[in-house]
């Protein structure tokens, strides 16, 4: 299955208790269809102390949210848009926002 979402791509929440938050995606959990968004899902976790953390206390972690509470942002209206496939010039396959046509990615 294709992933209309990839590492980097700057999205919006459509849902939940983050909605309308936008962040930059720092990793896909494709096994789980979940993403892990920046600033999005946070949660206070009581950490024990460690070697890397010797004073331990309360850390504030983003915790995975699900695919489709996520909606890719559209870089020419500033929008969340839908994500089609695809040419460049070159023939390659690319992501292509439905509402303006522009290209997602590298």
């Amino acid at each position: 299955m294709g992933y209309r979402i990839k590492k980097d791509d700057e999205v919006v929440v459509i849902s939940g208790r983050d909605k309308g938050a936008r962040g930059r995606v720092l990793k896909v959990l494709r096994d789980q269809d979940k993403v892990i968004v920046e600033g999005v899902g946070k949660v206070k976790k009581h950490q024990k102390p460690d070697q890397k953390n010797p004073q331990g206390g309360i850390i504030e972690k983003d915790m995975p949210i699900h695919l489709s509470k996520v909606m890719p942002l559209d870089a020419k209206t500033d929008k969340p848009s839908r994500v089609r496939a695809g040419k460049d010039a070159e023939g390659n396959k690319t992501r292509v926002t439905v509402k303006s046509g522009a290209t997602l990615g590298k």
